[in-house]
């Protein structure tokens, strides 16, 4: 399977896992879209995933969530073994709701 294929499932996979957060929020405008590298060899894949985060987040949590969720699926569409998983925080969006206040 090609490269930029399995990269396209990891990114829909990470939008997935950002919107099951739980939270019951629509998704925070400004974080945009997840992006994903991907490397296949021998049947196994390493990912690099970058995204951004509503901020305030317990960050090593949530990218943990994230990194077991995209390999499941990953793995589970494919086929294929996920060996490593990169998440990278492209930035984090403050919540600026009424009930908030604003976040500096």
């Amino acid at each position: 399977m090609p490269d930029t294929v399995v990269a396209r499932i990891a990114a829909r996979a990470a939008r997935e896992a950002l919107s099951r957060r739980g939270d019951g929020s629509p998704p925070r405008p400004g974080l945009g879209a997840p992006r994903a590298t991907a490397t296949v060899h021998n049947g196994s894949a390493r990912l690099g995933v970058s995204l951004g985060l509503p901020y305030p987040v317990d960050i090593a949590g949530t990218c943990g969530e994230i990194r077991h969720y995209v390999a499941d699926r990953v793995s589970y569409l494919t086929g294929m073994r996920v060996d490593t998983i990169t998440v990278s925080v492209r930035r984090l969006v403050p919540d600026v709701s009424p009930r908030r206040g604003r976040v500096r």
